[in-house]
């Protein structure tokens, strides 16, 4: 897939497979991401969707016999490098998981402050700016700005995950990864979500993985179609959708399989 003449590359992959021991579960995936563009990425369940976006930001390595080969370039940098720190690299490349997962032991406020104060960010004028600027983005600011040292539990399943993004932002990154961020979400909260993709691709390069074809089809510049580990084909999503080039794309989008 080719970038628009006009848009700056942001991430690549070049022949990214990833393995679990000597199991190959994603095979020679070479793709790229502009940046300021949210790429969906879609296929049945156990294709390798999930596993693709894990690479992205080198947590795949976290799972027991995870590994790669290939390479995943960031700003034209090998994010896989020895002298890379994958910790600081996940500062840059933040993501956020299905399900809402907020400190539970923690305040709103400390929620998202929480890896600022690990990396030594402690000033507290820093740290209210900072957390402003995230819940805001996250479009969460005005529903909890009263209650900021309230338990995180205390918020609904969609504010819960618009307070996961809200932590993921407040490092500010220059890649964002949504694993189906909105699977355990009601529609309002869906929307609300969606709608948040519109309006962070300003200032982020977005790539979201959902099993839901009509919210790639709403929310994506770019979609990605993987089966059983391999990249079958990738373009703009309205191209995709409506006239796309492998027989396979076709029949899992016209719901003959998947």
């Amino acid at each position: 897939m080719a970038p628009p003449a006009d848009a700056r590359l942001r991430l690549e992959t070049v022949r990214l497979t990833a393995l679990f021991g000597r199991r190959a579960v994603l095979k020679d995936v070479t793709i790229i991401f502009p940046a300021h563009t949210v790429t969906a990425v879609i296929g049945p369940s156990g294709c390798g969707k999930s596993t693709f976006l894990r690479c992205l930001n080198r947590m795949h390595e976290l799972s027991e016999g995870g590994w790669v080969t290939g390479r995943v370039l960031l700003d034209g940098a090998d994010i896989y490098d020895s002298h890379v720190d994958p910790v600081q690299l996940r500062r840059r490349i933040g993501m956020v998981f299905q399900r809402p997962t907020p400190f539970p032991t923690m305040s709103i406020y400390d929620n998202v402050a929480a890896g600022l104060r690990v990396n030594g960010h402690r000033g507290r004028r820093e740290l209210d700016e900072v957390v402003e600027r995230a819940l805001r983005q996250a479009a969460l600011w005005d529903e909890v700005k009263d209650r900021l040292r309230a338990s995180a539990l205390a918020l609904s399943g969609g504010q819960q995950q618009r307070l996961c993004i809200a932590r993921a932002l407040a490092p500010q990154p220059e890649v964002l990864l949504l694993d189906e961020p909105t699977a355990s979400l009601d529609p309002a909260g869906t929307q609300r979500i969606e709608e948040l993709c519109h309006e962070l691709k300003r200032l982020y390069t977005i790539v979201i993985v959902t099993h839901n074809m009509q919210q790639a089809a709403r929310v994506s510049d770019y979609t990605a179609f993987f089966y059983l580990g391999d990249l079958i084909e990738v373009g703009r999503t309205e191209e995709l959708f409506t006239r796309p080039t492998k027989e396979q794309t076709e029949a899992y989008i016209t719901g003959r399989f998947g």
